[in-house]
């Protein structure tokens, strides 16, 4: 089999949730542009249909979904529709995801006096219903897709998944608790359902991204008042040898090759695309 071939995307079909976001969004459309049928799953219809408008004015071949990762019934009716429309599948790349200051601290540390620090938000400061925000977007917003469109995959005996983890899940990051936990938990599924699926051709591995300016990242990495990058964001490209932040069409080799025969031996891998950031310590 030639190299050519071995990367060839034509006519596979693909589920992208979180397919109108910056990162998935990019994915999406080089893969519709090297022939790939592409189902975008979002919440946001209007955020995929606009993602969508692109790939078509470049003569892909696309639908959208309006769907929410976390309702088993929303994603069940979905996967019917897609199979309906173009068949079972051939990858899956659970994209959705993201973090929320509702999850997050101000504070990098619990220092003394704490409790009278009233204007620093600590882990003690958190809601419940914050933190399980933030965990189940990522972490149940894998785990749901996945028991849903794989099955048919497994059924057929072929099939391949992306999962989106970070690097946040090798080292945990400051202030980003409930990210991080939920991205450690996508990495450990990830290994963990390699395994259970491999005896009926369904192999799965993740993407662990290293800083990449989404909107999500914005709220951490910029100044709102002066547009400046904040200390953290300073700290972030000091400890990344290639000093900047990642471009989102930086991730499309990886999926092509975890979602074609290239790598048809990789099951159970979580890759780093961070430019040395997972390498460095001092």
């Amino acid at each position: 089999m030639g190299d050519r071939d071995m990367f060839d995307v034509t006519g596979k079909v693909y589920v992208i949730t979180g397919g109108g976001g910056a990162l998935c969004g990019e994915m999406a459309q080089a893969l519709a542009e090297r022939g790939a049928r592409i189902a975008l799953v979002d919440l946001s219809q209007e955020a995929a249909e606009e993602r969508a408008a692109s790939i078509r004015a470049a003569g892909g071949t696309v639908a959208v979904y309006a769907c929410s990762v976390l309702d088993q019934d929303e994603l069940t009716a979905t996967a019917r529709s897609i199979e309906r429309e173009w068949g079972v599948p051939d990858a899956l790349i659970n994209g959705a995801g993201g973090n929320h200051p509702s999850g997050s601290t101000t504070a990098s540390f619990v220092t003394p006096g704490f409790a009278d620090a009233s204007s620093e938000t600590t882990f003690y400061d958190l809601s419940v219903e914050g933190f399980e925000r933030v965990f189940d977007l990522n972490f149940l917003g894998t785990v749901l897709p996945t028991r849903v469109f794989t099955k048919a995959m497994a059924a057929r005996g072929s099939g391949t998944v992306v999962n989106m983890s970070s690097m946040s899940a090798i080292t945990p990051l400051t202030k980003v608790g409930a990210y991080s936990a939920a991205k450690a938990a996508v990495a450990n599924f990830t290994s963990w359902l390699a395994v259970h699926l491999a005896p009926v051709g369904v192999r799965v591995n993740a993407l662990a991204p290293g800083f990449f300016m989404t909107e999500q990242l914005r709220f951490l990495h910029i100044d709102r008042e002066t547009g400046d990058y904040t200390p953290r964001a300073k700290a972030v490209l000091a400890h990344t040898p290639m000093a900047r932040y990642g471009e989102p069409a930086e991730l499309v080799g990886a999926v092509i090759w975890l979602t074609t025969d290239a790598s048809s031996f990789v099951t159970g891998i979580l890759l780093p695309i961070d430019g040395g950031y997972s390498s460095f310590t001092i």
